[in-house]
């Protein structure tokens, strides 16, 4: 099934695409649409055909969205650019995989509507010649905040998967932490980046079973262990179901019969879990995980543990209580739950709550240099992108993934610049403030409150 994008060369699938986005708009706002029209299954099947037209990502930079698509990385003007190029490559499963949410995506578009929750207050005649983005994070420096978030089976994305993505990270001197359910080998991907990485974990609820993960990339020199902790439960992801209803390829070419996806039959072909038995295996995060999982984990390893998924003040003051090295936080890119909740807006809890005794990352949504500016202002020590770097493997492979980790670099650069910061340690909270706001303490005190948890 084309799409306007594959058809980017006719005039006419351009004014068809366009007068699609009409109709939606129209449909959207128009007074006829109630309950009883809704009930209408044709209408409902409307819509969502409709609505499969424009992603949360093209939608947050309408301009692409009547531009050519570009033929190289070194063509994109904004990561946004890499999206409708990742979709013209892609199957329509594997895209709706990676662009899906939850429910009707809402966390999805609420992680980029956050931030403009906040706006950046820019100092002058300060001397920015020179500009340092370089941080420290237990134990490792960098030369820059921004991490590469966990990301699994990126040969979905690109034949090479996880190499192409280490390669660049090399390059550009960033983060990466490895998916469990990585599709290239944990040390094939150490090879390529040259340097050790962080390791994140789906324990499953066998421990025998995380116990092998764990000591695995142990003895692979990763030196941080990232326990998810955001995808408990099942997972209601319609977009993405609805992308797979697009694609009319016979699956079992590639992931087997219905008996071999089973969960734990499915397992033996992610490289992390071969050699592993697996029968038992239900769940990537078992329901029964508890506080008392991250004592045993600690007393697993000597990895440093970080966790993932943290969004509440409370659950960061246990965080800090029950010894854990470092957080992110993260709700799975609107992926794990329909809280309708930012990351960026639970970022000045979380950060006021650990007080500087341990890192805090965040990700979620990020897409420009202003974005990572403004969770440094609320208290992050680095952030991390998912999505973007996907868009920029799938569409160009490693020139893809460099181009993306460069523009977010160079903007980041340009709005410390901008705002008179000559390191990332003195953006402090005097740099941003709520929209029509005159006090950057009352806002503070706004967004955080009063009672600590």
């Amino acid at each position: 099934m084309k799409t306007h994008f594959q058809n980017k060369n006719s005039k006419e699938s351009k004014s068809v695409s366009e007068g699609r986005r009409q109709l939606l708009r129209w449909i959207a706002a128009s007074p006829l649409l109630t309950g009883a029209a809704l009930a209408d299954s044709r209408l409902e099947n409307l819509l969502a055909s409709l609505q499969l037209g424009v992603t949360a990502e093209t939608n947050a930079n309408p301009s692409a969205q009547n531009s050519e698509l570009i033929t190289s990385a070194d063509q994109a003007l904004n990561v946004f650019d890499f999206e409708p190029v990742a979709r013209k490559n892609l199957p329509p499963a594997h895209f709706g995989h990676l662009v899906g949410g939850v429910d009707d995506d809402g966390t999805v578009r609420a992680n980029r509507d956050g931030f403009t929750k906040f706006q950046i207050r820019p100092r002058r005649l300060v001397n920015v010649e020179h500009i340092d983005t370089s941080v420290r994070l237990l134990g490792g420096d960098w030369k820059t905040p921004i991490a590469l978030a966990p990301a699994g089976s990126q040969k979905a994305y690109h034949p090479d998967g996880e190499i192409p993505v280490a390669k660049a990270t090399q390059m550009h001197g960033n983060l990466q932490i490895l998916s469990t359910s990585t599709s290239a080998p944990l040390e094939a991907v150490i090879e390529a980046r040259g340097a050790p990485l962080w390791f994140q974990l789906y324990p499953t609820n066998v421990w025998e079973v995380t116990r092998a993960l764990v000591k695995r990339a142990e003895s692979a020199g990763c030196p941080v262990l990232v326990l998810t902790v955001d995808v408990q439960g099942a997972h209601n992801r319609e977009t993405r179901e609805r992308f797979i209803r697009m694609d009319h390829r016979d699956c079992e070419v590639c992931h087997g019969t219905v008996q071999e996806r089973q969960y734990g039959v499915l397992l033996r072909r992610k490289t992390m879990f071969r050699g592993l038995d697996t029968s038992h295996v239900t769940d990537s995060i078992p329901d029964s995980m508890n506080w008392s999982f991250i004592k045993r984990l600690r007393d697993l390893t000597s990895m440093k543990l970080v966790i993932k998924g943290i969004v509440t003040r409370e659950d960061a003051h246990l965080a800090v209580e029950n010894g854990v090295n470092g957080i992110i936080v993260s709700n799975h890119g609107g992926r794990g739950e329909n809280s309708g909740r930012s990351t960026i807006e639970s970022l000045p809890e979380v950060a006021q709550a650990i007080a500087g005794r341990i890192p805090v990352l965040i990700d979620g949504g990020f897409r420009r240099g202003t974005d990572i500016f403004k969770a440094f202002a609320l208290g992050a020590n680095a952030i991390a992108i998912g999505r973007p770097y996907l868009y920029g493997l799938a569409a160009f492979g490693q020139p893809g993934v460099e181009a993306v980790l460069t523009i977010l670099q160079r903007e980041l650069r340009m709005i410390m610049q901008e705002a008179g910061t000559t390191t990332l340690s003195k953006i402090t909270r005097a740099y941003v403030q709520a929209p029509g706001s005159t006090s950057t303490t009352g806002f503070m005190e706004h967004t955080i409150g009063e009672n600590h948890g």
